[in-house]
């Protein structure tokens, strides 16, 4: 099949590289001649692992190609995916602009039946609008406008794309499901689920999809809170929950928030459509409150590692983007942690392995180290943003002989507590009481009251409503 490609972001350049490895030819267009210069250079301009040598791989086979030029890419083409950016506008709706310039842009190069798909992430009913702006344009032609949301996890976007959970296709009319079914029937003889819905079902699956994990995030991180309070371990409530396959293992780790391209916005997005049409949200603007006070209340944690103040502390900042196998630092944590510990009079050195150039472009302020051993170098503390595998096999000896103090705020439980308290660290995690902290075993001659004032508590109702039961009988 013939395929266009409008956008080569991070969602258009992994479809249309792996649209290629099914055999198809591609082309990929941009109106940024830069980095259509940067591609067909063979230079990639997004960190994800495994896409530079797939990349190489379908271009050196002729199967993928690199332009500006939409009149070289749509008149041949039998489907074209719309893949450019949906980000957010001050009141959380998605900013639609640029979908509905590709269309327009689009329809006056279509020419014999062409499937136009909304690969972006958009609300309720833009498909239906893409096809009024390339109906006034082309009001003849056999063309029409189907929904394939993707579902790319960042850092692991190749696999999701060749391996996915299911392959969604919002439609209206059968010839286009008949071209994408085509499309994806590489994926179908493996087995891959393929949903047929209308359009709006397929674009609602996606925010909901995302708006759901985003409130696993926020929910895990409150039940961490607890743990920290009453001595419980987050990590074995995570690993109970998990077991149980309604649930699933997946997104159950807490840490300083959500971030990234997809959930913040997707998560906004969704409220403001369910406005929009009347509906009422009430758990998902909590979910986006809990997230932004997490952030927030992670620069407390780190203040109280440090004694309670930061004022004149050099501290060390491990991690940048949102999270590991990405350089994305979109609405990362340490956007939030960082601004705010300097305010408070810190002094903060940071490295990432990949992201400091990102981070950079939003920090352009911040000082940056060439490997976390010359990051923690006589600083007063370490906090740990991003789980990147890097920090899991530091040498800790030679981290602790660095600092000044040996204190580590891991906001991704990355170490044991007890490990890094042998090994002379004064530790913090997430959900985990601090050793000092945990209470101690109740003795026998205790219990006996404890267990009588847990049962007057859980017995008043009880009374309560004997009382009443006897006043009405009297």
């Amino acid at each position: 099949m013939q395929i266009a490609v409008i956008g080569t972001g991070y969602v258009g350049l992994v479809c249309g590289v792996c649209f290629a490895s099914f055999g198809n030819k591609v082309i990929c267009v941009d109106a940024d001649a830069h980095k259509i210069d940067l591609l067909n250079a063979g230079r990639i301009p997004i960190y994800e692992p495994g896409l530079r040598e797939m990349v190489e791989q379908q271009s050196g086979e002729g199967r993928i190609h690199f332009t500006t030029s939409l009149g070289a890419a749509i008149p041949s083409a039998d489907v074209v995916f719309l893949t450019v950016g949906t980000p957010s506008q001050p009141g959380g709706q998605a900013d639609l602009s640029f979908v509905y310039q590709c269309a327009s842009a689009v329809a006056k190069h279509v020419r014999g039946h062409t499937v136009i798909v909304l690969k972006s992430t958009v609300p309720l009913g833009t498909a239906e609008e893409i096809e009024a702006i390339i109906r006034s344009e082309r009001a003849a032609g056999s063309w029409s406008v189907a929904s394939n949301p993707e579902f790319l996890r960042e850092g692991a976007a190749i696999a999701d794309s060749l391996r996915p959970d299911r392959v969604v296709i919002g439609s209206e009319d059968e010839r286009s499901r008949n071209v994408l079914a085509r499309l994806y029937r590489p994926l179908r003889q493996q087995g891959v689920p393929i949903v047929f819905t209308n359009r709006r079902t397929a674009e609602l699956i996606k925010y909901a999809a995302n708006g759901f994990l985003a409130t696993k995030i926020a929910y895990m991180g409150e039940i961490a809170d607890l743990c920290e309070k009453a001595s419980a371990e987050i990590r074995q409530v995570a690993l109970g929950m998990g077991l149980d396959r309604r649930i699933s293992e997946q997104f159950l780790h807490p840490g300083p928030g959500y971030g990234g391209s997809c959930f913040p916005k997707d998560a906004s997005a969704l409220v403001a459509t369910a406005h929009q049409f009347g509906a009422s949200l009430r758990i998902l603007p909590s979910v986006i409150a809990s997230n932004d006070a997490r952030k927030r209340a992670m620069v407390d944690k780190i203040v109280e590692s440090c004694g309670g103040s930061v004022r004149g502390k050099r501290i060390a900042i491990l991690g940048l983007t949102f999270k590991p196998g990405t350089d994305d630092v979109r609405e990362a944590a340490s956007l939030v942690i960082i601004p705010k510990l300097e305010a408070l009079g810190a002094r903060v050195r940071a490295y990432d392995p990949v992201g400091m150039e990102q981070a950079r472009k939003a920090l352009p302020r911040l000082r940056v180290a060439k490997n976390a051993y010359t990051c923690t170098r006589q600083c007063d503390a370490v906090a740990i943003l991003t789980e990147w595998e890097e920090f899991r096999n530091l040498d800790l000896d030679r981290i602790k002989a660095g600092l000044r103090s040996p204190v580590v705020i891991d906001l991704r439980n990355i170490y044991e507590p007890v490990d890094m308290a042998r090994r002379g660290f004064e530790y913090t995690g997430i959900g985990q009481p601090s050793l000092s902290k945990r209470p101690a075993m109740r003795t026998a001659d205790e219990l006996p009251s404890v267990l009588a004032s847990r049962r007057s508590i859980t017995r008043e109702p009880e009374a309560a409503h004997l009382r009443k039961k006897m006043r009405a009988d009297a």
